[in-house]
């Protein structure tokens, strides 16, 4: 594992991987943590920031490969920056139940399966942890 090829990468693409990385660490936390607590709500702040950051800054992200266009992970971009303020919003109208599905779906669905893509031979996240 060698973080060179991510420090090699463009601005936009550190921001985007090191936002994701401590989201997927904070979000880790969130998840085995005491819910309703203080540090849950401080925490899951940053953690609303850091996927904000994620989300926005993929929008950047384009390979030459396809032209420069958006893939299908920037639908995934597109569907957190729509579930996030959804999410917020059911917790602070007291529907807690709501809120901790779509938090876990935006954990799973922007973290877990868009960034296990990410791994895949040929991009940087591979090249990082794989080496490929």
């Amino acid at each position: 594992m060698t973080l060179a090829p991510l420090l090699a990468a463009p601005a936009m693409v550190q921001v985007h991987a090191f936002s994701a990385m401590a989201a997927l660490g904070l979000g880790i936390v969130q998840l085995v943590a005491p819910r309703g607590t203080l540090p849950h709500r401080h925490l899951g702040r940053v953690w609303v920031v850091l996927m904000v950051a994620v989300a926005l800054s993929s929008f950047w992200i384009t390979s030459a490969a396809r032209g420069h266009h958006y893939s299908y992970i920037h639908l995934i971009s597109l569907a957190v920056l729509i579930m996030l303020p959804l999410a917020v919003l059911r917790v602070r109208r007291g529907n807690v139940a709501a809120h901790g599905r779509l938090m876990i779906s935006i954990f799973f669905g922007g973290l877990i399966i868009a960034g296990g893509a990410t791994m895949l031979p040929g991009r940087i996240m591979g090249a990082v942890v794989f080496g490929w």
